[in-house]
């Protein structure tokens, strides 16, 4: 076995090569820019090299960095993770000359199968059913035009050598064509090095599911089950499960045979996962396309690894070695179900604007990387941050996977909820509550889902998770006894006037737009006169709230506010105003603070690169018009005009980087 291997990448998924290998008695190497000199992964890792500056183009994706790290480290292998040079020919093929050994599939195949055209071609000749479109390079814009015309609309037009959601649009419309090709090469470029795109016609209320491959270098191929990965946005994964709720043992058989011919077709070894789309109005499931293959190691692999109990990590490095799968096609079982969560530095409640800065506060629900395949309890975090570390405008915006396994799908989910209430994540805008909320929604109980299951339930944006009265009213009632609890530990204080008094018992809790009154004793907690069956403790200064609610454990996030506490829970922030009793008629009182109207002016929504300013002062606007591009996080955001109007001034220009709220431009 290899001695000492090298992890090309970053973040939770070097990490997570980390504890394999360390199982396995491997010792392992990290490299690292200077935006993660301080990571975790650095620090975990037996020996760190420094590859450069912060960009990934001048450092995680130059190959003979790389290679010369192995060469002073005495690395025997390289592991690339995903992303990067995970998919890169000439990578593999360089590491070959070297004579150090790739743990990941052989050249051949990835170059046949991670060039979305050629793999298409490959695909439709050894019989595979695949999306109708133009297979081949599109000149220009006004070629894209033709095509999409060609092949009838809605279309979606992907860079070539894209993945991960990135360089893809859908376009309904010519002019969508028009407005986004362009950006399209733009993105494949910068992210890939490649700016060829393909269009084809996008299937209507498709389902995402993907087959998990596993080969040895001796001609052993298996599928390892499927996973449904249908809950998108942006075409980024958000929530995946394994197995899905839609496949039948029948269906799974005939995709799981199909994807093994393809392998097999190209020599494939090592982990790989071949993408499917499956026609949502064809509840056979028998109306199922080929969309790529991905020849790396999946984001959510954690979830096959659960119901599978095969370390993939493990399985590749072994393949690598040269080693025979200890296993058969027949050996493959489902146990349970596992659900997993991507925690992402996006703002949910600003139409997921990506969001950078600095982690002030990081507690997951159990540590990260604790446990086994399934974690703790059957809770597992995966992850690539610490407590003041910092989410960088160079990388993905993903923190953490948060993965959960239980013996049936509404055991997985409801471990998701519990734990994502426990996942404590200050300083930056995230998604927790709204993936929270998912896992409640009646449409993701019901297994019916789409890749429009997120456009579709939240068209208007997301604004948290819908509250019951009944948690509406629990909350009230633990509002009212920490701020009982906040009176008493301010009356202990040393030195001040009057004589001793006992904290208000009675309070007045405005909540969710409902005023409730509590009333605090040592033997009972009244909310509107009714008693509240719930077990609590709480300490000033307490950032989470454990409460036993009628034998069910509800974990609430505390943080003080001017008047009460802002309490997160169940996918909602709620902000609980507590004056005692005998002060809060007097609120009413009080005048209202009306905020600016800063409807004129266009602000960037996030830290990040203008690319493209398309109008200058005095230009007349229509609703929808595109005014700027910003780019961040290696995604670009069109920034559209929400009504019509003329522009007055224009405060930013193209190659600015700018904060976020900054102001690009003032409309009249």
């Amino acid at each position: 076995m290899f001695k000492k291997i090298l992890i090309a990448n970053r973040g939770e998924i070097a990490r997570r090569v980390i504890k394999t290998a360390r199982r396995m008695g491997i010792k392992t190497v990290t490299v690292y820019s200077d935006a993660d000199a301080r990571a975790p992964f650095v620090l975990d890792a037996d020996e760190a090299v420094h590859i450069g500056p912060s960009p990934a183009a001048q450092s995680y994706l130059i190959a003979d960095k790389i290679i010369a790290a192995c060469k002073a480290t005495g690395a025997e292998a390289v592991h690339p993770g995903y992303g990067f040079l995970s998919e890169r020919t000439s990578f593999a093929e360089q590491l070959k000359a070297e004579g150090i050994a790739f743990i990941g599939p052989p050249v051949n195949a990835i170059a046949a199968m991670g060039d979305k055209i050629e793999s298409k071609k490959l695909a439709m000749a050894a019989g595979v059913n695949v999306v109708p479109g133009f297979v081949g390079e599109i000149e220009d814009t006004e070629h894209a035009v033709r095509i999409s015309n060609e092949i009838g609309y809605p279309v979606m037009m992907k860079a070539s050598a894209g993945g991960g959601g990135k360089g893809m649009r859908l376009a309904y419309s010519e002019q969508e064509v028009r407005e986004n090709f362009e950006s399209v090469k733009r993105e494949g470029l910068n992210s890939f090095g490649d700016d060829r795109v393909f269009i084809e016609k996008f299937i209507l209320n498709p389902r995402h599911i993907e087959i998990q491959i596993l080969g040895d270098q001796h001609g052993n191929i298996l599928y390892l089950n499927e996973r449904e990965c249908s809950i998108q946005r942006r075409h980024q994964k958000v929530v995946e499960e394994a197995p899905s709720p839609f496949v039948t043992p029948k269906m799974r058989k005939a995709m799981g045979e199909q994807c093994v011919a393809l392998a097999r077709a190209v020599g494939y070894y090592s982990a790989g996962t071949v993408e499917l789309i499956v026609s949502g109005a064809d509840p056979s499931g028998e109306s199922f396309y080929f969309l790529e293959m991905n020849t790396r190691l999946q984001v959510e692999h954690p979830v096959t690894e659960a119901i599978t109990g095969i370390d993939l990590v493990e399985q590749m490095i072994r393949v690598a070695y040269g080693e025979k799968l200890a296993m058969t096609q027949n050996d493959i079982k489902i146990d349970g179900w596992s659900i997993e969560n991507r925690v992402y530095a996006e703002d949910p409640y600003r139409g997921f604007l990506p969001s950078t800065g600095r982690i002030s506060r990081y507690h997951p629900p159990v540590p990260g990387w604790a446990g086994d395949i399934r974690g703790v309890d059957g809770v597992r975090v995966d992850d690539g941050v610490a407590d003041g570390g910092e989410v960088s405008m160079f990388y993905d915006p993903m923190i953490a996977k948060l993965i959960t396994w239980g013996k049936t799908r509404d055991e997985a989910a409801d471990k998701q909820i519990a734990a994502l209430d426990k996942f404590e994540l200050e300083g930056l805008g995230h998604n927790i509550d709204f993936v929270s909320a998912i896992m409640q929604h009646p449409r993701f109980r019901s297994g019916e889902l789409t890749t429009g299951f997120i456009a579709e339930e939240y068209p208007d944006g997301f604004s948290g998770a819908a509250t019951s009265d009944d948690l509406l009213r629990t909350l009230a009632g633990i509002a009212g006894f920490m701020a009982c609890a906040q009176a008493d530990r301010a009356r202990q204080v040393d030195g001040q006037l009057g004589d001793d008094l006992d904290p208000p018992a009675e309070w007045h809790v405005r909540i969710g737009g409902a005023a409730h009154l509590v009333d605090v004793s040592e033997e009972d907690l009244l909310v509107d006169g009714e008693h509240l069956n719930i077990g609590l403790e709480y300490t000033p200064g307490d950032r989470l709230v454990v409460a036993d609610l009628d034998g069910k454990e509800l974990a609430v996030k505390v943080s003080k506010t001017r008047t009460g506490f802002k309490l997160t829970t169940r996918g909602a922030s709620h902000t609980a105003i507590c004056l005692p009793a005998h002060v809060a008629p007097l609120a009413a009182y009080m005048i209202e603070k009306v905020p600016p109207d800063l409807s004129r002016f266009l602000l960037c929504p996030m830290p990040g690169l203008v690319t493209a300013i398309h109008v200058a002062a005095g230009d007349k606007v229509e609703a929808g018009q595109p005014l700027a591009v910003v780019e961040a996080m290696k995604m670009e955001n069109i920034l559209r005009a929400e009504k019509a109007g003329v522009v007055k001034s224009v405060n930013a220009a193209a190659g600015e980087s700018l904060a976020v709220d900054a102001v690009i431009l003032e409309m009249e």
